[in-house]
């Protein structure tokens, strides 16, 4: 049994999806997350900064709070740079794009799905080559794979935007390559993602599944914690121990310390503490009452106009916003060659499974 926490990084809130479904799965864990909302989004950042964000992060959970477990709780962060991650770093570490593909991949009834990220993540390939990874080792139809990045998709919901015309709008033309392709199924591949699904869905239709990682990431932390030994061992109310350790029995989610069934829970920003909780509560709950700020090492990569400096209803007008944060200017008839263009890749692979 091992009573030390898990630790949880993302670009911001989107990773809140993937603590919600651990939290659910795992009630008497503890939970430490950094949200490094200073420097989103990740998906329009080279690939050399994202991996230097993520062994920064990752150095501090690991170093100052002595963390058994990381979930890079980061499409882009797990694109770019798990491996380097597992290489650096003596504590198991888990992604979500190899969970959010075996779910997909679950549930489609015609082999053609989709995926959608950011434009890093997209542009990195790793969906297609975890699909390939896939079908080297598994038989079955073959899969047709249509991905499309959605620059705008994670400033909406850091700005606590996640309804609306505006969402609606920049969906229907973000997913025209995947409404398309007549897929059955969608992953949403941003674990900001599922904050926008109501409005993904009614663009998508009845038809098409839309998937998550959070709740595929949390059973495989599950099955890590109990195949290692590392599983916090659940008390009972009256200080009795539970058997075993991935018991999931319920439990409250406030974290409170006279509940000794349950796990606390530790909120970090690298921006400004008061809007992370603010917005952090609009898309996780009330639970997320306190948040702690970390200053990054030297500043790195730090972005002094980013909206979530800001309180939701005092946004800069969108003229004093960088490029990346315009979606409108970001629409796929507006890109630019194809060789410099990430924004928009479709691919169309057919493979085993």
């Amino acid at each position: 049994m091992d009573d030390r926490p898990i630790g949880m990084f993302d670009s911001g809130f989107g990773g809140l999806t993937v603590a919600r479904a651990l939290i659910d799965l795992l009630p008497s864990e503890d939970l430490v997350y950094v949200g490094d909302t200073a420097r989103y989004p990740y998906g329009s950042r080279s690939l050399d900064e994202v991996r230097l964000f993520s062994s920064q992060i990752t150095h501090k959970l690991v170093e100052e709070h002595d963390v058994k477990l990381v979930v890079v709780a980061c499409n882009n962060a797990t694109a770019a740079a798990l491996e380097h991650l597992r290489y650096e770093f003596d504590v198991p570490l888990v992604g979500v794009i190899d969970p959010g593909l075996r779910a997909l991949l679950s549930v489609t009834r015609t082999g053609r799905v989709g995926v959608i990220g950011t434009v890093g993540t997209i542009a990195s390939g790793a969906y297609q080559g975890a699909l390939k990874r896939w079908s080297l080792a598994a038989s079955g139809p073959p899969i047709e794979l249509t991905c499309a990045a959605c620059p705008g998709f994670v400033e909406l919901v850091e700005r606590g935007e996640t309804g609306g015309a505006e969402a609606i709008a920049l969906a229907e033309r973000l997913l025209a390559p995947v409404v398309g392709a007549g897929v059955d199924s969608l992953l949403l591949g941003c674990t900001h993602y599922p904050y926008l699904a109501r409005a993904i869905g009614e663009v998508m239709g009845p038809q098409v599944v839309l998937v998550s990682s959070a709740e595929e990431t949390a059973f495989e932390v599950r099955g890590i914690l109990s195949e290692t030994g590392l599983g916090r061992r659940p008390v009972r109310s009256n200080g009795s121990s539970r058997g075993r350790p991935d018991d999931s029995s319920t439990g409250s989610r406030s974290g409170r310390p006279d509940d000794s069934s349950t796990g606390s829970h530790r909120w970090i920003s690298s921006g400004e503490a008061g809007i992370f909780v603010r917005v952090g509560q609009h898309l996780f709950g009330p639970e997320l009452d306190e948040a702690d700020h970390w200053e990054p090492p030297c500043a790195a990569g730090r972005r002094d106009r980013v909206p979530e400096t800001l309180l939701p209803d005092e946004m800069l007008p969108d003229e004093m916003l960088p490029d990346e944060m315009l979606p409108d200017e970001m629409l796929p008839d507006e890109m630019r060659p194809d060789e410099m263009r990430p924004e928009v890749l479709r691919t169309a692979e057919m493979l085993n499974r």
